[in-house]
């Protein structure tokens, strides 16, 4: 059987455009003394707001409240990492940076601060029902692992970075599907069936290629369901049972053969009969009968000789 013709990762990879952007560090502080700082200058301006009112001097109102701002955007530039969590921030419609340390940190107060996961995920595809190479139907599912490498692209080169590996999932799953037969039925070549370690590796790698422009690494990936259609099943098991019994008939030929060889070499070795050709014919047959048979042989007794 022919290598099916199966794009390549690296194929697949240059049809993706080029990311735009990159993940980097942001610029940020340690958040327990900048709070502390805030929750200072918010202390302040409430001292000098209040010395204001009592003094009615304006002035002092009015730094008052100037503080107050000022301490209310630094406690606004506070941001709370998780483990297992990275903030992307972005100021002004322009990213600035992710933040992958975790507790409490402090970077650019006017900075928008989008939560990305980068836990270890997987994604299990449900059983889907496509042809072969041969064109039969058979059902097949996978699960995927996989981990956000790349914040920053996972945010802004494509819309749902979680939707887009499912997508992009089952894509490659129907692929690998169709470009190999289920079972090769003796012919050289690959087949879902007999090599899944190498389908699973291709998988594995188409699967990084398409999501590859998404930030996302995949860890592994394996086939988790493998099966002929309801429609074809009992058909393909007549089949593969009756491959199954010629390979079986085929095994017993080849040992009863060597068996008859075996006792002819050693009764010649031995001499302990002559025999001609007819009557070595004759115990061929009734050897290769006994050895081939699927049944119990019945023993006959010949109170005669071969010719009468």
């Amino acid at each position: 059987m022919p290598e099916p013709l199966v794009h390549t990762a690296s194929e697949i990879a240059a049809t993706r455009p080029t990311p735009r952007v990159g993940e980097r560090d942001a610029v940020k502080l340690p958040g327990v003394p900048m709070f502390l700082l805030g929750v200072g200058v918010l202390a302040l301006a409430a001292t000098l707001i209040v010395r204001g009112a009592q003094t009615e001097a304006v002035a002092l109102i009015i730094g008052g409240a100037v503080t107050a701002l000022v301490g209310a955007g630094l406690l606004n530039g506070l941001v709370m990492v998780a483990p297992g969590q990275a903030r992307v921030l972005q100021v002004l419609g322009r990213y600035s940076g992710t933040v992958r340390s975790d507790g409490l940190q402090w970077v650019n107060p006017l900075a928008t601060k989008t939560a990305v996961s980068t836990r270890i995920r997987n994604h299990e595809t449900a059983v889907l029902k496509v042809n072969d190479a041969d064109g039969n139907p058979v059902e097949i599912a996978a699960v995927v692992v996989w981990q956000v490498s790349d914040t920053a692209q996972a945010v802004f080169e494509v819309d749902n970075f979680v939707g887009f590996v499912q997508v992009q999932t089952e894509t490659a799953v129907r692929h690998i599907a169709t470009s190999y037969p289920y079972d090769n039925h003796g012919e050289t070549g690959l087949s879902l069936r007999e090599n899944a370690d190498e389908i699973t590796e291709r998988l594995s790698a188409e699967v990084a290629a398409r999501v590859t422009s998404a930030g996302v690494n995949v860890i592994e990936s394996r086939i988790t369901h493998l099966a002929y259609a309801p429609e074809i099943a009992h058909s393909m098991l007549q089949r593969q049972q009756a491959s199954a019994m010629v390979a079986a008939r085929q095994r017993i030929v080849e040992g009863a053969v060597g068996m008859v060889e075996l006792a002819l070499d050693r009764l010649a070795e031995r001499d302990v009969v002559d025999l001609d050709e007819e009557r070595k014919a004759a115990m061929v047959s009734n050897l290769l009968v006994v050895l081939c048979g699927d049944r119990a042989t019945q023993p006959v007794v010949n109170t005669g000789s071969l010719y009468h």
